[in-house]
């Protein structure tokens, strides 16, 4: 495994990543390859593995491996196509600590020459800097054998006239190329470069192995649409250019005047403007989206027009609020709160006389590229929680850029094959809660998606080709079903009939739900179970809206989400006041015509139940009456909660943990019956409320009663006088490090933290001598690992934050 660990420096602190299978299985076939070189003439092969894979970090383990595995002064040299994608890459290897050179991109064609010529282990740059003026032959820069070229998507550019600059420099260079999209015909020159593929992760592997969602079509095509024949395939090539400079808009616009002039027609962009709206509002997964439009000046339209649609529309919504239904009115106010905080923005390359350009069509560029220079929009973007949840690009942001929440592309751009599929990737990262990502199309794309997918080379390894990456909308509706299906399955074999909980109305529809949480928690097992199915049932649901079918499930997915939240509330943690106020109402809102939405906005949390408080003798006959499970759930969920907070107090306290695991397991194992497993509940619960008053009968606070525990358990064994003793050193101990020691970020330095180590030394060693060196030296250890984990300086302490959320 070392050489398929690496470790990332991030905003948050140090990240360990571990390569997962389809990286170490292509990784380790590459590296055959290049223990063969002899053989194989430096064509190394073409490693395909589908976007969103990990593609980058493969790059990074396979040149890491070879420098620790292989003998030689390799050198690599990858190349990309792009600006964005060379600093991306470059950014993933500095960020694993790979490249420590800050010279290794390189920054010009001569800078390149100079690098090349120089002993350097990683080299970055562009392909079009391998350029000569007016054709000239390239001169060669290197005879060197130990050169292996990485090319970052291994299509077109890699033969052209820069690929054979590249090779003349470097004519004893091997080559690789790593691709998130598969060869297609006419790219026979491609493999005569690289070989075959040397390793394949398609898509339907990487969906199967959760390495990314499943992608969606849907087709909002509008009813001003150009019919498909009249998209020139000439224009569809130059629009595959994923930045178009200035001469090559001003030829899209002279030369497809009229396929342009379709596209870009006032009316149509207006119908798109409103139906956008409309749609990333009803979404029930509320996850980021970009709107991928033909071009620059297109794209600042779009965002003016949606801009107006979206204030019409909060307009009309907070007029609608005083006239609707109590629970119509939660779900409102909370998309209006949704539209007041949504940040949107455009973000384009910069081009010369933009501002006159864009001037010259009714524009103002000037207020966004204030923005896009003065705001850091991509930091944002990729925030899951920064209210910037909407862009609009043309080319920037589409290939090479990973926002894991992304989970809709609004695409009115004709695309076509590399770059289409490198685009729609942008929607398959998985992030918590998203079970899908979504293509809405405008402008027909899906019939050049079948194109490329329809003339793919013919694979060379098994599974090479022939899976889609994307369905229909219709399919994911399809799975719903299926989950659907299932979920209600496992219900009917617990004796719970959704049917007649539905049918059911007042005290009667309460008492079942009663009845069904009781059913799904004979066991931790099938409590698990049960949530799981519902927990992908609502993601499910939420991933078909805005879809009109959603109501036909909207009553069955309400209803089991409520059965899940009721469990939820088991937890004496939960507030499902918001949820359980009105069942009734709920499962009769479910049927209207936009369906019930399910929201995943947590709920406001109560603070804990103090144990000793509990009526035993209430609580034992409530148990009698009827639902014991749930009982039993509400006290064990009590007990759990109590002891958590117990814990990170004062880990001593660890053997309750371990008994109290004991219970359950027994309990789930069926050796112990609900009677027997209630009793021992009650047991452990009034154990635990004599434990939590400990500190008070020791005379201490509960800060002081854990330095206490540390030095008395498990040893050494004192006498009363010394117990006396132990307590006085605790107390100074934790006076001396608050008032001199523990300040603001003392973990972060070395002085600091030997300081702190020094306290704890000096205070420990007027310990009693019961106290023998080698305990002393413990004891000191355990301290010290104590107050680092604990205590985070000028006040703050994990005591601190407990008591904060009592």
């Amino acid at each position: 495994m070392e050489n398929f660990t690496l470790f990332e420096e991030a905003r948050g602190g140090l990240i360990k990543k571990v390569a997962k299978n389809h990286q170490y299985l292509g990784v380790n076939r590459s590296i055959e390859a290049v223990k063969a070189l002899g053989t194989n003439q430096g064509r190394l092969g073409v490693f395909w593995h589908t976007q969103g894979s990990g593609k980058s970090l493969s790059m990074a383990f396979f040149t890491q491996k070879i420098l620790r595995t292989i003998p030689g002064n390799w050198t690599f040299l990858v190349v990309t196509d792009r600006d964005e994608l060379d600093g991306q890459i470059y950014k993933t290897f500095a960020a694993v600590g790979a490249v420590t050179e800050t010279e290794a991109q390189a920054t010009s064609g001569v800078n390149l020459k100079q690098l090349l010529q120089e002993d350097h282990r990683y080299i970055f740059t562009l392909i079009q800097k391998f350029r000569t003026k007016d054709g000239a032959a390239y001169p060669k820069l290197s005879d060197r054998s130990d050169i292996i070229v990485i090319t970052d998507e291994a299509h077109r550019s890699q033969y052209d006239v820069f690929a054979l600059n590249m090779r003349n420099a470097l004519p004893n260079a091997a080559f690789i190329g790593f691709t998130g999209t598969p060869l297609m015909v006419g790219e026979e020159k491609t493999r005569e470069v690289f070989g075959d593929y040397v390793s394949v992760y398609n898509f339907a592997q990487s969906i199967q192995d959760g390495a990314t969602v499943p992608l969606y079509y849907e087709n909002r095509i509008p009813e001003l649409q150009l019919t498909n024949k009249e998209l020139n395939s000439d224009m569809e090539r130059l629009l595959e250019e994923a930045e178009l400079d200035e001469d090559q808009e001003k030829k899209l616009e002279r030369e497809f005047a009229r396929e342009y002039h379709l596209i870009t027609r006032e009316e149509r962009l207006e119908k798109i403007a409103e139906d956008l709206v409309t749609h990333f509002l009803g979404r029930g997964h509320k996850g980021k989206a970009m709107m991928v439009c033909i071009d620059k000046a297109t794209a600042v339209r779009m965002y003016d027009k949606v801009r107006a649609y979206w204030a019409k529309h909060l307009k009309e919504l907070k007029e609608k609020l005083p006239t609707v239904t109590d629970a119509e009115r939660e779900s409102l106010k909370e998309t209006i709160t949704e539209m007041e905080t949504t940040d949107m923005a455009v973000v384009v390359s910069q081009s010369q006389n933009e501002i006159a350009d864009m001037k010259a069509k009714g524009l103002d560029i000037v207020p966004h590229r204030k923005r896009m220079n003065s705001d850091n929009l991509e930091e944002r973007f990729k925030d899951p929680d920064n209210p910037l949840r909407l862009v609009f690009v043309c080319a920037m942001w589409i290939t090479g850029f990973d926002v894991p929440s992304c989970s809709t592309l609004y695409l009115d751009k004709p695309m076509r094959n590399h770059t289409l599929m490198q685009t729609i990737a942008r929607a398959n990262r998985v992030a918590p809660g998203k079970v899908a990502g979504l293509i809405v199309d405008y402008v027909g794309v899906f019939r050049s998606l079948q194109k490329a997918l329809a003339v793919y080379a013919a694979p060379v390894l098994e599974g090479a080709g022939g899976d889609t990456p994307i369905k229909d909308k219709s399919a994911l509706v399809e799975h719903l079903k299926h989950i659907l299906a299932e979920a209600e399955a496992y219900c009917e074999s617990r004796k719970v009939h959704l049917a007649d909980i539905l049918a059911s109305s007042g005290f009667a529809r309460i008492g079942l739900l009663d009845d069904a949480v009781e059913a799904f928690i004979r066991s931790d097992q099938e409590k698990k179970q049960f949530m799981q199915l519902v927990s992908l049932v609502v993601k499910l649901y939420r991933a078909i809206l805005p879809d009109t079918q959603a109501s036909q499930f909207a009553p069955r997915v309400v209803l089991l989400s409520i059965i899940a939240e009721k469990i939820k509330a088991l937890t004496p943690t939960a507030d499902i006041s918001g949820v359980m106020s009105d069942v009734e109402a709920l499962l009769d809102e479910s049927i209207a015509a936009e369906g019930y939405v399910i929201h995943s906005s947590p709920k406001k949390h109560a603070g804990l139940i103090d144990l000793s408080n509990i009526d035993f003798k209430a609580l034992s006959a409530k148990f009698a009456a009827g639902h014991k499970r749930t009982e039993a759930e509400k006290l064990r969920s009590l007990i759990a909660n109590k002891l958590s907070r117990m814990i990170k107090l004062n880990r001593s306290r660890a053997d309750y943990l371990e008994r109290f695991q004991k219970l359950i397991d027994e309990y789930n194992s069926g050796s112990k019956n609900i009677e027997v497993f209630f009793e021992d509940l009650k047991e452990f619960a009034r154990d635990l409320s004599e434990e939590d008053k400990r500190a008070v009968a020791e005379g201490l606070n509960e800060e002081e009663l854990a330095i206490f525990d540390i030095l008395t358990r498990p040893d050494p064994t004192l006498t009363k006088k010394e117990e006396a003793e132990v307590k006085k050193v605790a107390r100074t101990l934790l006076e001396t490090l608050k008032r001199e020691k523990l300040v603001l970020d003392w973990r972060a330095r070395q002085q600091s933290r030997a300081a702190v180590r020094q306290a704890i030394e000096v205070t420990l060693d007027t310990l009693p001598n019961v106290y023998t060196a080698d305990v002393y030296e413990r004891k000191c250890d355990l301290t010290y690992h104590h107050i680092y984990d604990c205590y985070y300086g000028q006040g703050q302490s994990v005591y601190q934050q407990v008591a904060a959320n009592v």
